[in-house]
């Protein structure tokens, strides 16, 4: 495959895949159609032992790559392409989050350089200007286990110096309650239209803040610092995300037949 045929999707969907290496046998929940195909590349390429839930009551099993479902099919199509292997109700799924088997990724529409997440509000939180999700699962999530976030859309406006509702935790309020509550807690990684980040640099008191892990071809360091709205740990040397494979570019192809990941992410 020649660069040329490469979209920013397909570069974020990689990214997204890459922040489930090393998981083995977690739950990986993705939320969101570029994290499901994100996920489900994970899973059909270099994390075969990935649990893949159907989103519905069901693990899946896959027995092979091409066996990983592709996303946005419709209800008689997912039910046909489904190996079951466990039935998953909501009591099953908590006992698995509560013990830090699961990695969730979740959106986020602010979300500050600590890893504090916001979907419920935007404005004072006893009269807010918007009214959004609401805080859904994201404390119970961010506190029991691996927690990742995708912005399809990085600007000063979700990357904010302090999120208006404090929905997921980051890591200086995990670090307020303690080692032994916040044992499970983790952002591993954030992944937007722009870049990857993580949390590999800390503030002057040891707390662990987002750092540029890596552009976006195209991207520069500088695009990425004026889009944010607090102040990013820039390494000296940050590298580019890495382009899809030849085999990882097939699989993205079959498991978005419908062209939902570059309809997020269009070419810039």
């Amino acid at each position: 495959m020649s660069d040329d045929e490469i979209t920013r999707a397909d570069v974020c969907a990689v990214a997204i895949a890459e922040a489930f290496r090393g998981d083995g046998e977690r739950l990986c929940n993705p939320i969101g159609n570029l994290p499901l195909i994100g996920g489900r590349l994970a899973a059909a390429t270099f994390e075969p032992e990935l649990l893949l839930t159907d989103g519905f009551y069901t693990v899946m099993d896959p027995q092979s790559p091409d066996d990983v479902p592709a996303v946005g099919l419709d209800e008689a199509d997912r039910l046909a392409t489904r190996t079951v292997a466990h039935w998953n109700p909501y009591r099953e799924m908590f006992s698995l989050l509560w013990r830090g088997r699961r990695h969730v990724m979740m959106g986020a529409t602010q979300i500050d350089r600590h890893g504090n997440q916001n979907i419920a509000a935007i404005g004072a939180w006893h009269q807010p200007r918007r009214q959004l999700l609401g805080f859904r699962g994201a404390p119970g999530n961010t506190i029991n286990h691996t927690t990742s976030y995708w912005v399809p859309n990085h600007s000063p406006r979700v990357f904010v110096e302090t999120v208006d509702v404090v929905c997921g935790l980051g890591y200086d309020r995990a670090a307020q309650l303690g080692p032994v509550a916040a044992r499970f807690h983790e952002v591993r990684r954030v992944v937007s239209n722009l870049g990857v980040f993580d949390f590999g640099a800390t503030d002057d008191d040891g707390t662990p803040v987002m750092r540029v892990r890596s552009v976006h071809p195209g991207v520069t360091v500088d695009e990425i610092v004026e889009a944010t709205g607090f102040e990013l740990a820039v390494p000296d040397d940050v590298g580019e995300s890495r382009l899809p494979t030849d085999d990882e570019l097939a699989q993205l192809r079959r498991l978005d037949p419908s062209g939902l990941a570059a309809r997020e992410v269009p070419a810039p």
